[in-house]
């Protein structure tokens, strides 16, 4: 059992003052308020990334110059794939290492690992699930929770083309998708009860309407993510092919529901967006990837207005930051429409919209039973330190304001993940072993690029 106290905690009803939460097996079995004691200053639920692609965090910085063309979201793409030739099993485990444990730093208790780096350039390893056993031991080793999400990836595009060089690493017709899917099931029989498994469809381009029934046949009750509307060559292909645009092509040929998260989703028309947020899907936000990309602006008001739920992640992991994301996404809303707290609503600033919301989403995308600091919850929990002077004055929402505006990922204290105490002192417990492994991965991934 563990006992932790906070002067202040973030509860399903609102702030409380001196309450004490109590853990067993992983989950909180109470929560009482009045009850002072030594402890953390501000403790909030702490969220699920709900999209990220673990290897592509070795990328980081080096697709910063412009090429002799215009440099957009598929030229990015291309370097990707030239990239991930380089990368070994052992490399893919010191990646994903130093990623999980960089989310947990940032506060995130959790991560939905969208997978699809599957096989060794000259094809599939003898363990058809090489590469999730990889991402399951790189969890076990970080104790941050894991929601896997094996892609499915069988074609080039709409017209059924062949895969290209660069992606031969991801497909798997459906066939082999349900075998590897199964073995990856096996590799995370090791891991601890928080975990969990889904399915990932890569995209409308990348897989096919039956490859699609397949994949989601294979666990009915957990989660279904699919990258969906990024850009809008996208949307156009997917629009010659099928006579549809993306999110409408889903709303009328899929049962969506809040199992389904759909990632990015910023080439949307009103009608799409309103028909998404009502159909109790999850909207997959990742703005730091997105404004990196320049994949567009989520229509954030409309959808919200429509009560559509949403979460935030990392996605291509060029830069974790979980206060970052949040902000991100707020500005985002206000450049498109010109105006300020665009995210607020009667008795709840724009941070605490922004984060209680997203830790809601974000926990139904994971299929994880979190999101909120209540009994019955996986304890994924994460405190503030408001010693510095921004934070020293502030209580309320005014906590989360000045953390996600003013502050940075440098306040998270403490981290538990279903209560496996992972982030103490702000630093992970195992990050010097995990930082040397990953040096050393890069030393020989850069030398070879």
């Amino acid at each position: 059992m563990t006992v932790i106290y906070a002067k202040t905690a973030l509860l399903p009803e609102g702030w409380a003052k001196d309450v004490m939460v109590v853990v067993e097996a992983g989950r909180i079995a109470s929560v009482e308020a009045g009850v002072p004691g030594v402890g953390v200053d501000c403790l909030l639920p702490a969220m699920v990334n709900l999209h990220s692609h673990a290897f592509q965090r070795a990328m980081a910085g080096l697709t910063e110059r412009r090429g002799q063309t215009n440099d957009s979201f598929w030229t990015w793409r291309e370097l990707m794939y030239r990239f991930l030739g380089q990368i070994s099993p052992e490399d893919a485990q010191a990646i994903a290492a130093m990623v999980m444990m960089e989310m947990a730093e940032a506060g995130y208790a959790a991560v939905a690992e969208f997978h699809y780096l599957h096989h060794a350039p000259t094809g599939p390893y003898d363990d058809l699930a090489e590469m999730s056993g990889r991402i399951a031991a790189a969890a076990h080793e970080t104790g941050l929770g894991l929601t896997l999400l094996p892609v499915l990836y069988e074609r080039g595009g709409c017209d059924g083309r062949a895969l290209n060089e660069g992606q031969r690493r991801f497909g798997n017709d459906p066939d082999r998708y349900v075998r590897l899917w199964q073995g990856a099931a096996a590799h995370l029989k090791a891991l601890p009860a928080d975990t969990n498994m889904g399915v990932a469809p890569h995209s409308l381009r990348a897989a096919s309407p039956q490859g699609i029934r397949i994949a989601t046949s294979l666990c009915p009750r957990m989660p279904v993510h699919i990258h969906v509307a990024e850009q809008m060559a996208e949307v156009a292909e997917v629009q010659a092919a099928t006579g549809l645009r993306p999110v409408d092509w889903l709303l009328r040929h899929v049962e969506l529901t809040h199992r389904w998260c759909l990632i990015h989703a910023t080439q949307m028309t009103p009608e799409e967006t309103v028909g998404m947020a009502k159909s109790g899907a999850v909207a997959g936000l990742c703005p730091i990837t997105e404004s990196n990309l320049g994949d567009g602006i989520f229509d954030g008001i409309r959808y919200r207005t429509a009560g559509g739920a949403f979460g935030v992640g990392s996605d291509s992991n060029v830069r974790i930051s979980l206060s970052e994301e949040l902000r991100t996404l707020e500005y985002s809303q206000r450049l498109a429409g010109k105006g300020r707290a665009m995210l607020a609503e009667e008795g709840r600033s724009t941070g605490r919209v922004l984060y209680e919301e997203a830790a809601r989403g974000g926990a139904l995308a994971g299929g994880r039973s979190a999101g909120a600091i209540a009994p019955g919850m996986w304890a994924d929990l994460v405190a503030l330190d408001c010693s510095g002077p921004d934070m020293a004055f502030a209580a309320g929402d005014t906590l989360l304001d000045t953390f996600i505006f003013a502050g940075d990922d440098r306040m998270v204290a403490e981290v538990w993940s279903a209560g496996r105490h992972i982030v103490t002192g702000g630093r992970h417990v195992a990050r010097d072993g995990i930082v040397a492994r990953y040096r050393a991965a890069m030393a020989g991934l850069r030398g070879a690029l």
